[in-house]
């Protein structure tokens, strides 16, 4: 099983984005937007304080009627983030945000950062995994010559 050390070394995009608490919904909506994520790292002191997603802005600005150019990301980012390690395996990451309804996990290292995972990452991980195995059966079963009866 691919751990998540293997599924970030394979990542395309090791780039770590990451906002401000103190910036603007409508700034971290434009890097999200400039990088192609769906998440970012709210990061404070040189800690993860948070995490800001687009079911944040759809859930507490959107439906709240809420102005994006005024509020702080701090103030509706999800601040109990749930965060992974290194050696966990892509199945740990997939059954966790199965449970807890999540999309992105970030990899700690200690209190190091070392990349976050969404669950596009793990889905594709876990098909790429799939079909290895499916390539080596099917070598396996065209190699077995037949039984004589």
């Amino acid at each position: 099983m691919q751990t998540v050390r293997q599924l970030l070394a394979a990542k395309a995009s090791r780039k770590l984005v990451y906002v401000g608490p103190e910036v603007s919904v409508l700034q971290a909506l434009k890097v999200m937007a400039e990088e192609n994520v769906g998440a970012v790292l709210v990061m404070g002191g040189g800690q993860v304080v948070g995490i800001f997603s687009e079911r944040d802005y759809a859930r507490r600005i959107i439906l709240e009627g809420r102005s994006s150019a005024s509020t702080q990301v701090q103030e509706i980012m999800t601040s109990k983030v749930i965060c992974v390690t290194p050696a966990q395996t892509v199945a740990d990451c997939m059954a966790l945000m199965t449970e807890k309804r999540i999309r992105h996990l970030p990899v700690m290292n200690g209190n190091e950062v070392e990349g976050i995972i969404s669950i596009g990452d793990v889905v594709y991980a876990t098909i790429a995994e799939q079909q290895f195995v499916i390539d080596q059966l099917v070598h396996y079963i065209n190699s077995v010559p037949p039984q004589a009866a």
